[in-house]
């Protein structure tokens, strides 16, 4: 498999703190990587509510993750911190990317722990198919607070 590489947007409008608890561990002591996912997910719930989404519901249209892609740069432990930055790019015309740069703070520095994408499709539950990005939502997801 080619070696995953994100290119992160300049700017990122959203952080949030996501605690490390300890049933994200596995049995090697630190952060599994299928709990990276999940953590990614709680990102991605905390920025769409910053701009008065939901999964949902995005001006009428729910999403559904359709790709992801993870780096891992370093380890997380127990009673960590992670300082989640989010940004949402790379719009089209049923959807968008969205950015994930996960941070921890040791020493003083932010040391970087996981670099992401997912790739968010719009989709209508009720109908079963995939429906367009409104010009509002892609406006919202893409200002700069």
């Amino acid at each position: 498999m080619a070696r995953v590489k994100i290119d992160l947007p300049d700017a990122f409008p959203f952080i949030t703190q996501i605690p490390i608890r300890i049933t994200d561990l596995n049995y090697g002591g630190h952060v599994g990587n299928d709990n990276i996912l999940s953590i990614m997910h709680e990102a991605r719930v905390q920025f769409l509510k910053s701009v008065g989404y939901t999964e949902m519901n995005v001006e009428g249209a729910g999403l559904i993750m359709s790709a992801v892609a993870i780096e891992f740069k370093n380890e997380l432990f127990y009673e960590d911190v992670i300082h989640a930055s989010v940004a949402a790019g790379e719009f089209t015309r049923i959807g968008f990317d969205i950015f994930y740069k996960l941070e921890r703070q040791m020493n003083g520095k932010n040391i970087s722990v996981v670099v992401a994408k997912t790739a968010m499709v719009c989709y209508n539950y009720d109908l079963k198919k995939i429906v367009s990005l409104s010009e509002k939502a892609k406006n919202k997801l893409s200002e700069n607070k």
